[in-house]
């Protein structure tokens, strides 16, 4: 498994030390270990945790600043904010979503990792937002869910001139700083992560609550 990790992740033209590689060994055994009982991911064969989940979570880890406070919202299963924290081990990372038993999985594979400056939080956007707004220098989040949605929860969570990181405008005071755009060679599928900088402040009536941000986007 070391082997496999080293080699896909230098087909991207990163290179891992021993101590990320064993990182990444021990979250993908964890993470298939556990993952019946906290039905985390339908990907589990080594190729496609290692390219699907490791390698996409940190294809823009250059645009992240040294020692970024970084929150990824409805994480899962630690995707993309974990693997971004083995690679960056500067970065002070924030893991949220809204479903405890993740939460439990996380604080359990942290242990595992040994990795510090991480806190878990349990809890839904809406109601993290009140106490974390506009404090953190990027947000990211690999959630399913369209552009205009993902931004209204994300922007409000940046500090002005932090990034937001869209794992696929903005009325709400960011503007597009740039796509990158990536070809996973092993199964042909292009990426396109957008990065947004936020211009201003964002009004406090973002997110708006009872699932408004998905029924009635603002854009």
């Amino acid at each position: 498994m070391k082997k496999l990790i080293k080699e896909m992740f230098l087909n991207y033209n990163i290179e891992l030390n021993d101590i990320q590689i064993s990182q990444f060994e021990t979250y993908f055994n964890f993470l298939v270990e556990e993952n019946q009982k906290y039905n985390l991911t339908a990907i589990t064969s080594p190729e496609d945790v290692v390219l699907k989940h490791f390698i996409d979570s940190v294809l823009p880890y250059k645009d992240i600043s040294i020692n970024a406070s970084v929150v990824d919202i409805g994480t899962g299963a630690g995707f993309p904010g974990l693997p971004l924290k083995i690679l960056r081990p500067d970065i002070k990372l924030t893991l949220v979503d809204s479903l405890q038993k993740r939460i439990n999985f996380l604080n359990q594979l942290l242990i595992l990792l040994n990795i510090k400056d991480v806190e878990t939080v349990h809890a839904r956007a809406e109601d993290f937002i009140k106490i974390k707004r506009e404090k953190f220098d990027v947000a990211v989040s690999r959630a399913v869910a369209a552009i205009p949605t993902l931004s209204e929860y994300l922007i409000p969570f940046v500090k002005i001139g932090g990034k937001i990181f869209m794992y696929k405008g903005i009325n709400l005071g960011a503007k597009p700083e740039k796509i990158i755009n990536f070809l996973l060679k092993e199964i042909e599928s292009e990426r396109k992560i957008l990065i947004l900088t936020k211009i201003k402040t964002t009004d406090k009536i973002y997110p708006r609550n009872k699932n408004l941000p998905k029924l009635k986007p603002i854009l």
